[in-house]
């Protein structure tokens, strides 16, 4: 299926609220990325750190169009689809 920008509006508009998380950790970085819809953006807090002592951090920004792509093609099947036209 091909997320079309106004899919995506859409998509984004039908799940106000929506919420998930991810969590990655390897040898040199562990962060938990959470993501949220409000007003009809995707909005993503991520918190982790580094192998360095004082590397931590909290970042919080919302999504550029090919994240948000990325976050709606991975989480379709937890998301209302309700109207939208699946190729």
């Amino acid at each position: 299926m091909r997320l079309t920008k106004q899919m995506i509006q859409q998509l984004l508009d039908q799940n106000e609220g929506f919420k998930a998380s991810t969590h990655y950790s390897d040898k040199n970085n562990t962060h938990d990325r959470r993501y949220q819809v409000v007003s009809g953006e995707l909005r993503i807090r991520e918190t982790g750190k580094t192998s360095w002592a004082d590397s931590r951090y909290d970042n919080e920004f919302v999504a550029d169009e090919d994240q948000t792509r990325r976050f709606l093609r991975n989480d379709l099947g937890a998301l209302n689809t309700d109207g939208l036209k699946m190729d």
